[in-house]
């Protein structure tokens, strides 16, 4: 055809992307089909995850989760193994705790060892399941930045050592706390688990990128073409590439002539001609013809890899909130610590230093909330599950955590805010009625490939319209097809058509033109017997995202690599507030950035490789489940569907779900501040001095309410239709125009 074509979906779907993302949960080494990552495995993988488990970024509260290294599946494993393991051997522990059977009113079973049961199991409890929350103190205190590991440390240390003087008779019995340990290490190990699962992911977007060259590449020597892996092939090197087949390196086409789909790396919406002499880019698709190109780049130095490049620096350089729980957790640290120094002063200097020491451990040992724990897991575990019922996939906790804050959505033209294939949107005839005109374009069109092509079939087809039979198909590349349809020479092309053949285009088509369509005319027996306009559909629910965007104040921008006159069509018809037009991939991410400094918090949303820059670098990168691996594993947020309104479900989610950590933190903590001074004999004055069983029981209360009160998120409806159905107006919203960035 003469005009530039547009593509054929060419996104994966994400169940494809879930088993590939499973598959690859150690971070590889990212060096495929010529790909190298130039930047280190630690710097790419370094995501809220990476970070809680290895002290980065202000997550030292959770440094290490035990010091132990390693990947988010390693970690999930390692404490769901742990958790039940550890109540196993906790659920004697509790049983056999003299303290625990005084408080239920039952007797421990009396054989010879029965003493030894809660002391030596205590043990394993404290050493074993303790151990991953022992290191991460250390490493906590090594750092300098107390948080929940050195929390839970210093109390079950605390426990586990007046246990032992209680056992031995060396304190007093009150401080058998071999039942509260074993709960409080089973307790932190479940919520460490449920932190972990949510927690685990992988960034498989450098494996994406390199899975876009092929398998192989045909090189030409002399006479012959030989198979040899990308990888292999060297600049000045010619090779073959077939119809349907991936470019495996820049280079210059030397022989033939082809439309490339270059969608993927470029945003383009439409595949666009190339001939001898052009460039083209690794991982492109020739759609129609084959071609021959000589190549100029490979390796590190192919415009893919620079895209990698992108990706992996956006990903090592994005900042994370630091977790809420680990800032409640180093406040709750010195407020205990400086509670139980403060009771030994106070409860010495009336003269109990015996009842000093007791206070005191009893202070630290209940300082560290089961509820706080468990605050902010179980509202991120039942928040991504609840999510996922919804097709929402959160592999980025912080991503989601951010999605409240969002007030500037840029959405990605093609496939996102539009459906990225073409449709018949307009038609002219001259001398015939339109759907004549489009039968005998169907007919010529039958043979073809061609994604316009398709779109004119399914026109015809959708019009209930007789396609006749064509013979002696045609087709050249940049200029159109022609084939002989009941006796008569039909042939369908661009302008590059009509100048062929000396023909004027129709006057109707020039407005088409200006509003971004692909203009087809075609010609019967020599003559223009009418045109065809040709555009990328614009989704329905694209209205309705922007519009419920718009009444939640947010800002609603739009970037593409396709011509400016496409995007102000598309952006007038959406009421996009700004545009950023004909911007190519390595600039994609810079835009996020120019909005990122004018203090807008961004959320990205995309579903293509020349997506995945802007999609890292954003605050927030959400990709649509139709589009590709690399979009996919760049992104925080998935949406299993392509319905752009799932963003308002997200952002919803997102200030539902902050919600209830707060309410939950300020539930644990608030048991700390109230039970803490009471434990410590603030009431003692008075009478009243709160009971070890007491304070305990008040934990575990603590605990039922910050489970209670996260089970609420499941009431969410998290559908689309829900999500843009009801207004979230915050301020009254002045109606826009379009304005168009560089």
């Amino acid at each position: 055809m003469a005009a530039p074509r547009m593509p054929q979906e060419h996104g994966a779907r994400v169940e494809q992307h879930v088993v590939h993302h499973h598959e690859h949960e150690a971070a590889p080494d990212h060096e495929a089909n010529g790909l190298r990552d130039n930047t280190s495995c630690d710097a790419h993988v370094r995501t809220p995850a990476h970070e809680a488990r290895t002290g980065h970024e202000g997550h030292g509260g959770h440094g290490g989760h035990g010091g132990h290294g390693g990947h988010g599946g390693d970690h999930v494993a390692m404490f769901r193994r742990l958790f039940w393991l550890m109540l196993a051997v906790s659920v004697p522990t509790v049983l056999f705790s003299g303290m625990f059977a005084d408080l239920l009113g039952y007797v421990v079973p009396a054989f010879p060892g029965a003493a030894a049961v809660s002391p030596l199991l205590g043990t394993v409890v404290y050493l074993w399941g303790g151990w991953p929350f022992l290191t991460g103190a250390v490493a906590e205190v090594r750092s300098g930045k107390p948080g929940m590991m050195l929390l839970i440390g210093m109390a079950i240390t605390v426990a586990f050592l007046s246990s032992w003087g209680a056992t031995l008779g060396l304190l007093s019995h009150d401080l058998d706390f071999w039942w509260e340990l074993a709960l409080l290490v089973v307790i932190m190990l479940l919520g460490h688990w449920l932190e972990m699962r949510s927690l685990a992911q992988t960034s498989s977007a450098l494996d994406s990128l390199a899975a876009l060259l092929p398998d192989e590449a045909e090189k030409v020597v002399g006479d012959e073409v030989i198979k040899v892996a990308p990888s292999d092939l060297t600049v000045g090197d010619v090779v073959a590439v077939r119809p349907g087949g991936r470019v495996p390196a820049d280079g210059d086409v030397v022989e033939g002539g082809t439309d490339v789909d270059e969608s993927m790396i470029t945003g383009e919406s439409r595949p666009v001609p190339r001939q001898s002499g052009d460039h083209v880019v690794a991982g492109t698709v020739a759609t129609d013809n084959a071609i021959r190109i000589r190549v100029t780049a490979v390796g590190a130095e192919t415009a893919l890899a620079g895209i990698q490049r992108l990706v992996s620096e956006a990903q090592s350089s994005t900042t994370r909130a630091q977790l809420l729980a680990d800032r409640a957790a180093a406040w709750l640290f010195w407020f205990a610590l400086g509670a139980a120094v403060i009771t030994v002063a106070v409860w010495s200097a009336v003269g109990s230093p015996s009842a000093a020491v007791i206070r005191a451990i009893t202070v630290l040992v209940i300082a560290c909330p089961h509820a706080l724990g468990l605050a902010i897991p179980l509202v991120v575990s039942i928040s991504t599950e609840r999510a996922a019922r919804a097709g929402v996939l959160v592999k980025d906790r912080g991503s989601l955590e951010r999605m409240r804050t969002v007030d500037t959505v840029l959405f990605d033209k093609t496939g996102t805010l539009t459906k990225g294939e073409p449709v018949l949107r307009d038609v002219v005839a001259v001398e015939r009625d339109e759907d004549q005109l489009i039968a005998l374009a169907a007919a010529a069109e039958t043979d073809s490939q061609h994604p316009l092509a398709r779109a004119i079939l399914r026109a015809a087809h959708e019009r209930g319209l007789d396609v006749p039979h064509a013979a002696d198909f045609q087709a050249s590349t940049a200029v159109g097809v022609g084939a002989t349809v009941d006796g008569h020479d039909v042939a369908v092309g661009g302008p590059n058509l009509l100048d062929e053949r000396g023909l004027d285009p129709l006057e109707r088509s020039a407005a088409w033109a200006r509003d971004g369509a692909i203009v087809l005319h075609v010609l019967v027996d020599g003559e223009v017997a009418g045109a065809i306009a040709l555009a990328d559909e614009v989704r329905q629910e694209s209205r309705e995202a922007v519009e419920a965007l718009h009444r939640s104040d947010v800002r609603v921008v739009m970037i593409t690599g396709d011509a400016e006159a496409v995007a102000r069509s598309v952006a007038a018809d959406l009421g996009i507030d700004q545009v950023f037009a004909g911007v190519r991939p390595e600039n994609k991410s810079e835009k996020v950035v120019q909005l990122q400094q004018q203090g807008r918090t961004v959320a990205m949303v995309g579903d293509g490789v020349n997506d995945a820059p802007a999609l890292a670098q954003a605050d927030v990168g959400v990709a649509l489940g139709a589009g590709t691996d690399v979009a996919i594993a760049s992104a925080g947020v998935i949406l299993a569907s392509d319905d752009p309104r799932s963003v308002l479900s997200v952002m919803e989610l997102s200030r539902v779900g902050y919600r209830k950590m707060k309410q939950n933190l300020w539930w644990a903590a608030g048991y700390n501040i109230a039970a803490v001074p009471l434990a410590a004999g603030v009431l003692a004055p008075v009478g009243f001095v709160l009971p070890m069983e007491i304070g305990a029981l008040l934990m575990s209360a603590s605990t039922i309410v910050v489970a209670a009160n996260a089970q609420l998120l499941r009431r969410m409806d998290l559908s689309p239709q829900a999500a843009v159905g009801a207004p979230r107006l915050v301020r009254p919203r002045p109606a826009c125009c379009v304005a168009v960035g560089p």
